[in-house]
This record gives C-alpha cells, sequence and structure tokens, in this order.
C-alpha cells in the first residue's frame, strides 16, 4: 500500500487535476436527492467539493494523503485515506456513489448494495480501445470492456450509458464509458 499511495501522491503533485466538476456529474447531479453521497478515487476534491455545494454529505474517499490534503476543511466532508483495494462501501448509506477515472470491480460488486432507495450511481471510467488511444498499454484490470458498465448494474433503472471517443484531463485521446443508473 505505501508504494501505491507514494506512486499516486508523485502523480497528484506531477500533473495536478483540474477544479471544476466532471460534466457528467454536474448534469446528472439533479437526478438525486440530497442527502449522503461518496466520491470513489475522489483524487483533489473537484467532483466532492461540487457535491458538497448542491448540500451533499460527502465521504471523500482515497489513497492519495497528498491529493486529500487538497480538499477543502468542511463540516459536510469526510475525508477516508484508504486503500480502496480493502475498503467496503457501506451498504444502503448513499443516495448519490460517484466515481470517475477509477475502476475497481471489487467495488463495482458493492455499489448497487450501498445505494439507498432512489439512489443514484454516477460512473464514468476507461475502456480498452485499440488504436491511437493513450491507455493501450495500461494494465487491462484498471480498464472495462466494452459494455461491461452497463451488464456491471443490471437490475438499476438506467437513465444514460454511453461508449465514445473523448480527451482525458490530460489532453489525451482515450476512450470512456459513462453511466447514470438510479435503484427502484
Amino acid at each position: 500500500m505505501y508504494e501505491d499511495k507514494e506512486r499516486w501522491n508523485k502523480r497528484f503533485v506531477e500533473f495536478p487535476m483540474p477544479d471544476n466538476v466532471a460534466t457528467i456529474v454536474e448534469k446528472y447531479i439533479g437526478f438525486a436527492q440530497v442527502g449522503t453521497a461518496i466520491d470513489v478515487a475522489c483524487g483533489t476534491g473537484r467532483n466532492t467539493h461540487f457535491l458538497a455545494e448542491k448540500g451533499f454529505l460527502v465521504d471523500a474517499v482515497d489513497l492519495s494523503d497528498y491529493a486529500l490534503s487538497c480538499i477543502k476543511q468542511s463540516s459536510t466532508i469526510n475525508k477516508i485515506d484508504t486503500d480502496l483495494d480493502k475498503y467496503n462501501i457501506t451498504p444502503n448509506k448513499y443516495d448519490v456513489i460517484v466515481n470517475t477515472n477509477y475502476l475497481n470491480r471489487r467495488l463495482v460488486s458493492q455499489m448497487k448494495d450501498a445505494l439507498k432507495a432512489g439512489g443514484v450511481l454516477i460512473f464514468e471510467s476507461f475502456i480498452v480501445a485499440h488504436g491511437n488511444y493513450k491507455h493501450e498499454s495500461m494494465n487491462l484490470d484498471y480498464l472495462l470492456r466494452k459494455n461491461e458498465l452497463l451488464h456491471s448494474f443490471i437490475g438499476l433503472n438506467i437513465i444514460y450509458y454511453e461508449e465514445r471517443d473523448d480527451i482525458n484531463l490530460r489532453g489525451e485521446k482515450v476512450r470512456i464509458a459513462s453511466l447514470v443508473a438510479k435503484k427502484n
């Protein structure tokens, strides 16, 4: 875990993340009832801050203590410094779950149970892509397969789903999957 923490700390220092909220979060947050939220692999808090400003009580979860130090101190933000490979999401706790630019299949399986009735999931991450894509040689454990995200959340009411080419936060061409779903 210590090596992973240092690697992520270094990455956040060398490649600062933008402060603007992810477009998918901004566009679809209105489908969620204001209450409790979790921002999985929150990084420096771009989505965390947005959720808190909208009135949510936010659990901001990340391995990087450097990234968490960039999140403002607030009574509505609970920073959780943890190894996401070992972290468990509390069942039936959240009105909204946000997961952007990160994939941990072990947590994916917990997310449905973590949503309260009427809770909303906003999930966007990278897909395996061949050709002129930046993440082609990344570890396949951290890349979705075609339609995998959609199939992972069967049983939820799918509000939006798309797989598309995009540009990542560093200006590189990538392929991503985006999903917004609600628990009945």
